[in-house]
C-alpha cells in the first residue's frame, strides 16, 4: 500500500510548472482578436463616412469621375482590410493548432496512472526538452532552440516566434536604438495604458537625453520640442522625472552631479532592455525566470539539508575532508546554485539509536563514532569528529535525548 502511494502520479502538482503552456496562446488569441476588431472598426468608420459623402455628392449632381474615384478608393480599402483579416485568420488557426497540441500534451499526463509507468518517462523527456528550449530562447540562442524543437518534434509546444521577437527588440535597445521598441509599444498601447506601464515614457525620456547629450544648438531645440510633445503630457504621473529632464539642459554629459550623472549613464540602455523584457513577459503572462531554473530549484530544495552548506564541505568539494558524499547539492557544480533555495521539509527523521553530542555541538551515534575512532588509530578514551577532524576526550561527550 505504501509503495502504491509513493508511485501514484499527482497530475495537478505537475501542472504548476506548465501553466504558461496555455496562458501564452490565450494571450496571443486575445491580442489577435483585438487587432482584427480594431482594424474592422477603423475601416468601417472610414468607408461609411466616405460612402455617405459620395452618395450626397452624387445626389447633388456632381460629375461621375470624382464619384467613381471615391468608390475605387473604398473598394481598395476594403480589399486591404480583407488581406489583413485573412492574415490574422491564419495566425488564429496556428494559435488554435498550438493550443490543441498543448492540451493533448497535458491530457496525456492525466492518462498515466503511475510514476513507474514508461509513459511517464516519455512525457517527462518531452517536458525536459520544452524547458531546455525555453531556456535557450530566454538566453538569446534562437537558432539553437529552433533546431532542438524541430529535432524533438515539439515546435507546437514551445513559443519560438514570441521569444525571438522579444530578443530582437531587447538587442536593439542594447545597441542604443529605440525605434523597434517604440513600435512594439505602439502595437500594445491599449494594454500598456491599462496596466499603467511606464516603458514608453522611459523610451521617450531616453530619446530626449540623447538629443541633449549631443550639445548642438539645433539638437537642444529639438530636445525641447520633443519634451513638450512626448514628456509634458505625462506631467501628472512623472512630475519628478520631467523636472529632472528639464534640469539636464544645464549639465554636460561628464557631470558628476546626481541625478544627472545617472541619467547620462550608458547603463540606462541596459535598464531599458531589462524593463522591456519584464514588460513583455508581464504582458504575455510569462514567468520572469526560466522554467528550467524553477524546476531545478524545486529539485534542489527537495534534496537540500543544512549540512550541504556547512563550513565543513564533503569530499566532493573539499579534498581535506575524510568523508565521502554522493549528495548532488554538495557537488561543486550545484552547491552555489542551491545556496539560496529553501531547505527540504522532511516529515520523518532518521537518527542513531544512541545519539551523543560532541563539545563542538555536532551529533553522532556513540557506537559508530567509537568504532570509527578506533579504526583511525586513536588511543582509548579519545574520539574524532569525522567532519571537522577535531579530537576530544570521551569523557567530554554527552548523551542526547530526543523529545
Amino acid at each position: 500500500m505504501a509503495e502504491l502511494t509513493t508511485t501514484k502520479l499527482n497530475a495537478e502538482s505537475h501542472l504548476l510548472l506548465d501553466q504558461p503552456l496555455l496562458r501564452l496562446p490565450h494571450e496571443l488569441a486575445r491580442k489577435n482578436f483585438k487587432t482584427a476588431q480594431r482594424d474592422v472598426e477603423h475601416d468601417r468608420e472610414t468607408v461609411l463616412s466616405s460612402l455617405k459623402t459620395t452618395a450626397n455628392a452624387s445626389l447633388s449632381g456632381q460629375a461621375a469621375t470624382p464619384t467613381l474615384a471615391s468608390l475605387d478608393s473604398m473598394i481598395s480599402r476594403m480589399q486591404g482590410l480583407k488581406r489583413k483579416i485573412e492574415s490574422l485568420h491564419e495566425e488564429e488557426k496556428a494559435i488554435h493548432r498550438h493550443s490543441r497540441q498543448r492540451i493533448q500534451h497535458l491530457q496525456d499526463l492525466y492518462e498515466i496512472p503511475s510514476l513507474a509507468d514508461v509513459k511517464y518517462d516519455e512525457w517527462s523527456r518531452v517536458r525536459l526538452n520544452r524547458l531546455l528550449v525555453d531556456y535557450l530562447l530566454r538566453s538569446g540562442y534562437g537558432e539553437s532552440a529552433r533546431a532542438l524543437a524541430r529535432e524533438k518534434g515539439i515546435e507546437d509546444l514551445v513559443d519560438l516566434d514570441v521569444f525571438v521577437q522579444c530578443h530582437k527588440v531587447e538587442q536593439s535597445l542594447r545597441n542604443r536604438k529605440t525605434q523597434e521598441c517604440l513600435a512594439w509599444c505602439s502595437e500594445h498601447k491599449p494594454v500598456l495604458k491599462k496596466i499603467s506601464n511606464n516603458l514608453e515614457f522611459e523610451l521617450r525620456l531616453q530619446q530626449y537625453i540623447e538629443l541633449v547629450r549631443s550639445g548642438q544648438p539645433h539638437k537642444l531645440l529639438e530636445a525641447t520640442i520633443h519634451a513638450r510633445k512626448c514628456l509634458a503630457p505625462n506631467m501628472d504621473t512623472h512630475f519628478t522625472e520631467i523636472h529632472r529632464a528639464a534640469g539636464l539642459l544645464a549639465f554636460s554629459p561628464d557631470t558628476q552631479a546626481e541625478p544627472y550623472k545617472t541619467m547620462y549613464s550608458q547603463s540606462r540602455w541596459d535598464y531599458l532592455a531589462s524593463l522591456f523584457v519584464k514588460t513583455h513577459h508581464e504582458l504575455f503572462s510569462l514567468p520572469a525566470r526560466p522554467l528550467l531554473h524553477i524546476a531545478l530549484s524545486a529539485g534542489l530544495s527537495a534534496l537540500k539539508t543544512p549540512s550541504c552548506h556547512s563550513q565543513y564541505a564533503s569530499s566532493s568539494s573539499n579534498a581535506s575532508s575524510s568523508t565521502t558524499s554522493v549528495c548532488p547539492i554538495c557537488s561543486t557544480e550545484l552547491n552555489d546554485l542551491a545556496r539560496n533555495v529553501p531547505y527540504a521539509h522532511h516529515t520523518k527523521s532518521y537518527v542513531e539509536s544512541d545519539p551523543i553530542v560532541l563539545p563542538n555541538g555536532r551529533i553522532y551515534g556513540r557506537d559508530r563514532l567509537l568504532q570509527m575512532s578506533a579504526k583511525v588509530g586513536l588511543a582509548d578514551g579519545q574520539v574524532k569528529d569525522p567532519t571537522t577532524q577535531d579530537i576530544f576526550d570521551e569523557s567530554k561527550i554527552r548523551k542526547v535525548y530526543i523529545s
